[in-house]
């Protein structure tokens, strides 16, 4: 019967060790041999798995009868290959089988950005990335969230993918510059995941917990509640980000004081900004997304002006 050789392939994004039980089944009762010592091997040896460390692999493997080779992630595609044409030349020597041990789980590749991310901000890193501050980094932020914004009006997904990886860029590097405040202040993006998967239960507790709700009414109004324990405020203006472009920040105001139910008259004066502020109120509506569409087919008019 053929000698049976396991490529055996583990995620680099899991623990070494963490590995499926058919895997621990099969280095436990079959020799295993690898490339270099690594902390699959140290794990291993910790569970009294011996193995052994060899510049012959194809050799070692075929002598050994049936054997485990510890792959890197690639599954180590050259030996595949040298130990392929091998089979292929003395058939009925081994057969040749590929095992995943461990898999990437959903969300991995985050990991690989946080690491290139502590790479280019290291010491020897990307000396721009090195130079930057929360401060400076401020209006790209609010440029990536535009440009995803923009996206999403157009209905285009593949540029929508890859705007908000520079979204997903800001974080990253805004949560890798939080490491280095002093002062007891420092946090990292395992602080920032951690909060929204807390608030995401807390704020969530009829898909978390035993709450009973309805309708989305009922869904966002357990939300608003949620929120109002959470962060006692003193004003209902309280939260409102002023730094948004002035159309959307007076919609916001005005919607606050409309939910609150307050009744305060608007400014009578005969100025520019005191206009727009009426106009806006009387709109009712998404003052920011009118305008902007409004701009928008002005814009196209004049490019059919500048074509004819």
């Amino acid at each position: 019967m053929p000698a049976r050789i396991v490529l055996l392939v583990t995620s680099p994004r899991l623990p070494a060790g963490l590995l499926s039980a058919a895997a621990w089944d099969l280095v436990r009762g079959t020799p295993v041999f690898a490339a270099a010592q690594s902390g699959q091997t140290a794990a291993l040896a910790a569970a009294g798995v011996s193995v052994t460390v060899t510049d012959r692999p194809v050799d070692d493997l075929l002598a050994a009868g049936d054997a485990v080779w510890l792959a890197g992630p690639a599954g180590d595609q050259d030996l595949a290959r040298k130990l392929g044409l091998r089979l292929a030349r003395e058939p009925g020597l081994a057969e040749l089988e590929l095992m995943y041990g461990s898999w990437d789980p959903p969300g991995a590749r985050l990991l690989d950005a946080v690491t290139v991310m502590d790479r280019l901000r290291s010491p020897g890193g990307d000396p721009w990335k090195r130079e930057q501050t929360h401060q400076s980094l401020a209006e790209y932020l609010l440029e990536e969230a535009y440009e995803a914004y923009d996206a999403i009006m157009a209905a285009d997904y593949a540029a929508l993918r890859e705007e908000l990886g520079d979204v997903l860029l800001q974080v990253v590097l805004h949560a890798r510059l939080a490491e280095e405040l002093p002062d007891g202040r420092a946090w990292n993006v395992d602080d920032v995941a951690g909060d929204l998967v807390d608030k995401m239960v807390r704020r969530n507790p009829h898909v978390f917990g035993d709450a009973a709700v309805r309708d989305i009414d009922d869904i966002m109004a357990q939300w608003q509640r949620i929120k109002n324990e959470e962060k006692p405020r003193d004003s209902v203006l309280d939260g409102v980000p002023l730094s948004q472009p002035a159309l959307a920040l007076a919609a916001k105001v005005l919607a606050r004081v409309r939910e609150a139910g307050l009744t305060v008259p608007l400014p009578a004066g005969g100025g520019l900004g005191e206009r727009l502020l009426r106009a806006v109120a009387e709109a009712g509506a998404d003052a920011e997304g009118a305008l902007r569409a409004a701009v928008l087919a002005y814009a196209e008019s004049v490019r059919a002006a500048e074509r004819a």
